[in-house]
């Protein structure tokens, strides 16, 4: 038997860890101290960054008496109508527990009980972490309590170049807790929409030269001003222009329209954010791209232009961040393959475009004519 052969398919994975890709646990002082710090920086944070707080209470009785989980419910929901609660009896694991925290930008972890990525230790007398070292993973940040001044000998291994502040310094500790958020986020790709040939066009729309090449060339360039790495999306090899020499990703994801195209991206990296392109926006310009670019909220799942109309997201041009491939996985599964379904039913940032003409599709011989004519209009000027 071959020693390498491997059962499963090899996925790109996310940078996850037990419950986010952006995950502190606090620890080396008290459990109160930790709640304290934590709705500190919070309440400092909330109004840039969605942040949620993970902490145990064993304290507490396991169930209200009159609660449906007391009476043997397996989930409880209430609505508080300035927040819901969600109560399960069973236990989650890290895969759960990942589903359930996608939609942060950070979650801040009380270390004394459940582990994370990295940590923030706190050194305080009361609370010594001698005995804890095995839960120090990825220190990224010391802090000392009222009345420290060093760190000790036994923490020093763990926290060499790192930066050091007061407990009490919130405004530096938010700011670092700002810098670690930015310098993690997720980088931008670029995903051109090929399409292949057009019914209704009777052509392929990826082929036309609007701008003296074809429009798969022309949305390369386009992307690659703001992305890392452009790749073509092709159905499968036999659609593939191989004169171009692009990168390309195929459909893994098959007959699902530019569905397959985003999901099969993803499955390639998830851990980038990919911004679509369609080849059928022949008006649309480098500022307005430009434009979406700048104002990309990664705290959304993605941020789109509203369409022409100003009626629905626009799904073809679009940054759809890492944290959109569960979401778009789920929308697959309850039988729903329309990226704008998932943009008008999601949590996303939408953006008036300055030119709403730059949103008009050509998809009629017609309209190819009319695009060629008005380009051809404006380079005369």
């Amino acid at each position: 038997m071959d020693s390498k052969h491997e059962k499963h398919t090899k996925l790109s994975r996310p940078n996850t860890g037990e419950f986010n890709r952006h995950e502190l646990a606090i620890l080396g002082t008290t459990c109160g101290n930790i709640r304290n710090l934590a709705n500190i920086w919070i309440q400092a944070l909330s109004r840039q960054y969605r942040i949620a707080f993970v902490d145990a209470d064993h304290k507490a009785p396991e169930t209200d008496a009159d609660s449906a989980l007391a009476h043997g419910a397996a989930l409880e929901f209430t609505d508080r109508i300035s927040y819901r609660s969600f109560n399960y009896q069973q236990e989650f694991n890290k895969f759960q527990n990942q589903s359930l925290f996608n939609g942060q930008d950070l979650v801040l972890i009380n270390g004394n009980h459940f582990k994370a990525q990295s940590q923030i230790v706190v050194v305080d007398p009361i609370k010594p972490l001698d005995k804890k070292l095995d839960k120090l993973t990825q220190v990224v940040l010391v802090l000392l309590a009222e009345g420290v001044t060093t760190v000790p000998e036994y923490l020093q291994p763990y926290t060499q170049h790192i930066p050091v502040l007061s407990m009490n310094n919130t405004e530096a500790i938010t700011g670092f807790i700002r810098q670690y958020i930015t310098e993690n986020l997720p980088p931008l790709y670029g995903l051109v929409l090929a399409g292949g040939k057009s019914q209704r066009m009777a052509a392929d729309k990826g082929s036309i030269a609007y701008f003296g090449k074809s429009q798969r060339l022309h949305v390369h360039e386009l992307l690659s001003q703001h992305c890392q790495q452009v790749y073509v999306s092709y159905a499968d090899e036999q659609a593939i222009h191989h004169d171009e020499q692009l990168p390309v990703v195929l459909d893994t994801f098959t007959g699902l329209g530019p569905y397959s195209g985003i999901l099969s991206a993803f499955r390639t990296n998830t851990n980038a954010a990919w911004i679509t392109l369609a080849c059928d926006l022949p008006y649309l310009s480098p500022e307005t791209l430009a434009y979406l670019v700048q104002h990309r909220n990664s705290s959304k799942i993605a941020t789109a232009f509203m369409d022409a109309e100003n009626k629905f997201p626009e799904p073809l041009i679009t940054i759809w961040e890492p944290r959109a491939y569960p979401v778009l996985l789920q929308f697959l599964s309850q039988g729903y393959s329309c990226p704008r379904k998932v943009l008008i039913n999601s949590d996303v940032e939408l953006l008036t475009v300055p030119d709403v003409r730059e949103l008009q599709n050509a998809n009629y011989p017609e309209d190819r004519e009319r695009a060629l004519q008005y380009l051809q209009e404006i380079k005369s000027v």
